[in-house]
């Protein structure tokens, strides 16, 4: 065996060893994510302290960072979401004392914050390009919500569609 062959096996034994080693590691983080709370996973979980998560949420809405994209439809409907959560689970003493249609309520509702506060986030985070203007060697950065690309795509494409459905005049 040549030293280029053992080389390849080196490398080849040393890629399936980085692997072995990183699937514990996912695993553990996926983990400790699960067990996380609101802070950490954006999602709203009532196994864990109701109270500590709603005030967190609510925070997050009234600062308008993590959520800048959420229209105010959605974040009334948070806001009426946590506070039926809340007062279910103060009437019952806790999620296992609700009954079987309270829970039903309140998992329903923990769903549809998880589902809005979920697109929110993702609408609202931020993404930056760097590019030439026309005509200049100069770069600069451009910094845009994933909504807000969204919506200069949409139009761009509205007015592009206007312009090819003028009518064609015929001449005779």
């Amino acid at each position: 065996m040549n030293n280029f062959e053992r080389g390849e096996r080196m490398r080849k034994l040393l890629l399936v060893s980085v692997m072995l080693l990183a699937v514990p590691a996912a695993e553990a983080s996926m983990s400790a994510a699960s067990g996380a709370d609101t802070a950490a996973t954006g999602q709203l979980n009532v196994s864990v302290p109701f109270e500590k998560q709603k005030e967190k949420i609510l925070a997050d809405l009234a600062e308008g960072k993590v959520y800048a994209e959420i229209s105010q439809t959605d974040r009334i409907e948070v806001r009426n979401a946590l506070n039926r959560i809340g007062d279910s689970l103060q009437r019952a003493g806790g999620v296992d004392q609700l009954s079987s249609d309270d829970k039903v309520k309140v998992i329903n509702d923990q769903e549809l914050v998880n589902t809005i506060l979920t697109r929110a986030g993702e609408d609202s985070r931020l993404v930056c390009t760097r590019e030439k203007k026309v005509g200049s060697h100069r770069v600069t950065t451009q910094c845009q919500t994933v909504a807000q690309r969204r919506r200069m795509r949409e139009e761009s494409q509205q007015e592009l569609g206007k312009n090819f459905r003028q009518p064609i005049l015929k001449s005779r």
